[in-house]
């Protein structure tokens, strides 16, 4: 191994190499358990996965209705926040099916012809997975249409006045699609999914039954004291939940606890910097920054600008829980925080001013 590789800067000798026999079970313990956490920790089956009952109990009565009239499922959509299991659906429900999983991503089909490469290759009853499909341009977008109504996409040969169509079949499949932002799916492609489930954030109660799953397979031993601590503070993401799980099993291995309970819970979020709202750095930035614009509200562009993130991933990945918690509203001006808002950050509640004349933006 070269010193960059063990995590060296590659200038020079490194002092003290990541050894894998060092801990216990060898190179592969040491090399596997990651690989768990990413695949293992997933779900396999709709008996397995916690919560979200509803979408639970309408896609086992689809499946289970399609499997007895022997055909391919209707295409489904599954919307809602990132973390909270789209892409565990999609391949919980290739599992149920016993078929094949395709899977790609919105941006990696970038014209027509990535697109066709994939469905001549789908057997039948093969699920097609597209994640972040929002992202499809409308050009690859219309030609799924006619593949998910009619199983047969049209090929264009040269152009100009010899052009033809040579029209192609293709086997009978699902498509599921996973989307953050469902709004910018065309009316026309949306209407073409019969299946359209909008996952919700999760309760506490949840995520610790999941959070006491994911550290069996990790053989960590984790408290109900350390799951509910962990689950309260993970934004009803279990995705969030399973990251603190992690970090919280290093600081125990690190410090030679074999119990992952409260004290060791809280001692992990305060040194990844989770607060007691369950608020990251970069929460809390967006906060200050709102503050800062009182009482005016900021938009999202100057918002992006000052705190260096995109506002793509403001408005996907931090607006919502702030949004939920009531730390922050949206108007038609822009953002603006709350006053709840204000007091998690360290600010008084009076800074919310009146505004032409209108009273108090917020009260809460």
């Amino acid at each position: 191994m070269d010193s960059t590789a063990a995590g060296g800067t590659g200038d020079g000798p490194v002092d003290h190499v990541f050894n894998p026999r060092a801990f216990e079970g060898g190179p592969t313990a040491a090399a596997g358990p990651e690989r768990i956490t990413e695949l293992g920790l997933r779900p396999a089956t709709l008996e397995e996965f916690v919560g979200q009952d509803p979408i639970v109990r309408n896609l086992r009565t689809h499946l289970g209705a399609a499997m007895g009239r022997s055909e391919p499922p209707d295409h489904v959509l599954f919307c809602g926040p990132p973390g909270l299991g789209k892409t565990s659906l999609a391949r919980i429900l290739s599992e149920e099916l016993g078929s094949e999983l395709q899977a790609t991503s919105g941006p990696a089909l970038d014209k027509p012809r990535d697109l066709l490469g994939l469905l001549t290759n789908l057997k039948r009853g093969d699920v097609f997975f597209i994640d972040e499909i929002h992202r499809i341009p409308i050009a690859v977008e219309e030609y799924l249409y006619t593949a998910m109504e009619d199983f047969r996409v049209e090929m264009t040969i040269d152009s100009g006045p010899h052009a033809r169509v040579l029209p192609i079949t293709v086997e009978p499949f699902t498509l599921v699609g996973a989307t953050t932002r469902e709004g910018l799916l065309s009316a026309p492609f949306r209407a073409r999914f019969g299946l359209v489930q909008r996952l919700d954030p999760y309760p506490a109660s949840d995520l610790v039954l999941i959070l006491h799953r994911a550290a069996k397979i990790l053989g960590v031993s984790l408290d109900d004291e350390g799951a509910v601590l962990l689950a309260e503070r993970s934004r009803g993401t279990p995705r969030i939940a399973s990251r603190f799980l992690k970090r919280a099993r290093d600081w125990a291995q690190v410090e030679g606890t074999t119990v992952i309970d409260g004290a060791m819970a809280a001692k992990t979020l305060r040194n990844i910097g989770v607060d007691d709202q369950g608020l990251e750095e970069m929460d809390r930035r967006i906060l200050r920054c709102l503050a800062d614009h009182l009482p005016r509200p900021a938009a999202l562009k100057t918002i992006a600008a000052v705190i260096g993130e995109t506002e793509d991933t403001i408005e996907d990945v931090f607006e919502p829980h702030l949004l939920r918690t009531g730390l922050l509203q949206k108007t038609s001006r822009g953002r603006i925080i709350t006053g709840l808002g204000l007091e998690v950050i360290g600010r008084d509640r009076s800074e919310l001013t009146q505004s032409d004349g209108a009273g108090p933006l917020f009260d809460s």
